[in-house]
């Protein structure tokens, strides 16, 4: 899904914990509403030309144990 929105934050560091926080929500409504998630999902993290300046795995923003 792409966020034509997005949020302005300070700085790269900013925005990779905000985006991990999203990560973490959308990955627990996922297993809420389907039963299920997919760990290589992810959220780009971009500049305001669009350049993709990192980005963060569903599977990196949680730790899954058994």
């Amino acid at each position: 899904m792409l966020d034509d929105e997005g949020n302005e934050l300070p700085d790269l560091e900013a925005a990779r914990s905000h985006a991990v926080r999203c990560a973490r929500v959308t990955f627990a409504e996922n297993a809420k509403d389907e039963g299920r998630v997919v760990l290589h999902h992810h959220i780009d993290i971009a500049d305001e030309q669009g350049a993709v300046l990192e980005t963060v795995r569903f599977g990196d923003a949680v730790r899954v144990e058994e």
